[in-house]
């Protein structure tokens, strides 16, 4: 008898499970924010240089005075763009009035001496009352500061991959679940109150960390305690929680168009998460693997009272515990490093392939979801139609994984998203809607491969070193959603190569997974030898 049988005999998917789940998965909605929120926080709205040349001047007083309408005033003021639009980042020297004139070209506005603004901006205030970008001003020569500001938070979503991975294995999945509720409350609070953009970026970078141990530590309680043949629908149910959550954040941030409030509301019911979280069991397979087994069988026992099983509860002691999980004890008792992932010839290469489609199945999906405006619609409708692909693409996913295979499902989700980002180069600038078509299939493409990573990974890797094996493909990742706003800044001088690069990578990551097992109908590995010899 195994501990999967074991947690069938206190009820299987009982009560206490659905309850457990359902209050797990919760939180699930509002992480999905906190990852996409600078989409809002960090909205560009439309600005130019603020106008003050010489407010002691009689003749630029009486001019001003004079003029009909604030839009002759930039008109004489600041130079227009190819669009006709007042420059961003300059303005005349001196203010024209004899572009004022219906001879004003063009032409002639480009002779005129300009400079950088050197008062600051003004910023359109219709569609978003205050962001980050209006608050600091971080546009023209501080504009890649935005992109940083994303890299520092998914710096610390590496981090706290990394901390909060193995502080779970020591100290329990339940009491590292419960700190990382209260530091995403505070940290999150802190970051709505923030005084200047450097405090921003240091409680933006404690966010990402702690959202890394609750979604860690929420997958791992949702999948030690249900059913082994329930794991891949509780699996789907947080993945389509975090789905809601994005499909969820633009109505948020259209009622709180102020970035403060919204960070504030996406922050705040973290403490109550916080609380209600103390109520959660500790996996009693983490007890027994860490010396604990007399802890395990009282949860076991209050799990089977929940479950309307006290009966089979009683039965329970730490001798019928450890027969059942023998093999999963025998195997925390091998010693295993990282190294272990390229000692043999099989495992090496599911390293470095699997590997490969982490970082670009990030680094593409990142590339794409933080980078919104830039296909002109309205940035609300946009972030929907970004979170509802998910939800016919992880079906898909669900389905192809099922009947056509690991293997297949996963290359060709790939590929596809590398050719619809490609194709985006071609498509002209004035062709919005077939732009944002292909945007949005590339984007669904790439949740697919999410979807059918998490699994596929776990399958490739033997028992004795799968928690190592999805440790370094969450890690990379992590560092291809740091590395995705990067190449976003290389767009300002190279227009075509952001794009070039995000659809290039998961093409490359897709004729990788070609080369990965497939693994639809075998058992689960235990051992490198198991893999090895398959």
């Amino acid at each position: 008898m195994t501990f999967a049988d074991l947690l069938d005999r206190t009820g299987g998917m009982g009560r206490f499970q659905v309850l457990h789940v359902t209050l797990l998965v919760v939180p699930v909605l509002l992480t999905a924010s906190h990852n996409l929120l600078q989409n809002f926080s960090a909205a560009i709205p439309e600005h130019h240089c603020r106008v003050s040349f010489a407010s002691n001047d009689t003749e630029w007083r009486n001019r001003t005075q004079g003029l009909g309408s604030e839009e002759e005033l930039l008109w004489v003021s600041i130079p227009k763009d190819e669009a006709g639009k007042p420059e961003k980042c300059r303005r005349f020297v001196a203010p024209h009035w004899h572009l004022l004139g219906s001879n004003a070209t063009d032409g002639n506005q480009s002779r005129l001496e300009t400079e950088p603004c050197r008062d600051g901006w003004i910023y359109d205030r219709s569609i978003f009352t205050n962001t980050i970008i209006m608050e600091w001003d971080l546009v023209c020569s501080l504009r890649t500061r935005r992109q940083m500001a994303q890299s520092v938070y998914m710096g610390g979503v590496l981090v706290g991959a990394l901390v909060f991975g193995s502080l779970a294995d020591r100290f329990g999945r339940k009491a590292v679940l419960s700190w990382s509720y209260l530091q995403m409350a505070v940290s999150g609070v802190c970051t709505a109150l923030s005084p200047t953009f450097l405090a921003y970026c240091i409680f933006r970078f404690l966010v990402g960390m702690a959202l890394s141990g609750i979604i860690l530590n929420c997958m791992s309680l949702v999948l030690e305690w249900v059913p082994t043949k329930v794991r891949t629908v509780a699996g789907t149910v947080v993945g389509y929680c975090a789905t809601l959550g994005q499909i969820l954040l633009p109505g948020l941030a259209y009622a709180l168009p102020d970035w403060r409030w919204l960070q504030f509301a996406a922050s705040m019911p973290f403490f109550v998460f916080f609380l209600y979280s103390w109520w959660f069991a500790e996996s009693a397979r983490w007890l027994v693997l860490a010396g604990k087994p007399e802890q395990a069988v009282e949860v076991l026992r209050k799990v089977a009272l929940i479950n309307g099983k006290q009966d089979e509860g009683e039965k329970l002691n730490t001798e019928v515990l450890k027969s059942n999980m023998q093999k999963e004890m025998a195997l925390a008792q091998s010693s295993h490093t990282l190294v272990s992932l390229v000692r043999t010839p099989t495992v090496r290469r599911i390293s470095c392939c699997i590997s490969s489609v982490w970082f670009a199945t990030s680094f593409s999906y990142y590339g794409l979801a933080m980078d919104l405006q830039n296909f002109g619609f309205s940035l609300y409708l946009i972030q929907v139609a970004f979170g509802s692909i998910d939800i016919p693409a992880k079906l898909g996913a669900a389905i192809g994984m099922s009947y056509i295979g690991r293997r297949a499902t996963q290359a060709f989700s790939l590929i596809l998203a590398g050719l619809a980002i490609l194709a985006n180069i071609f498509v002209p600038p004035d062709l919005q809607t077939l732009r944002t078509s292909l945007a949005v299939l590339g984007k669904g493409c790439l949740a697919s491969s999410f979807n059918c990573l998490y699994l596929y990974t776990g399958e490739l890797f033997p028992t004795v070193i799968r928690q190592t094996g999805m440790g370094v493909g969450s890690t990379l990742a992590r560092v291809g959603g740091i590395v995705a706003p990067m190449v976003r800044m290389t767009g300002e001088y190279f227009p075509y190569l952001p794009p070039l690069i995000y659809g290039i990578a998961p093409i490359l990551s897709g004729i990788a997974a070609v080369f990965l097992p497939e693994t639809l109908s075998v058992p689960l590995p235990d051992t490198i030898e198991d893999v090895e010899s398959r």
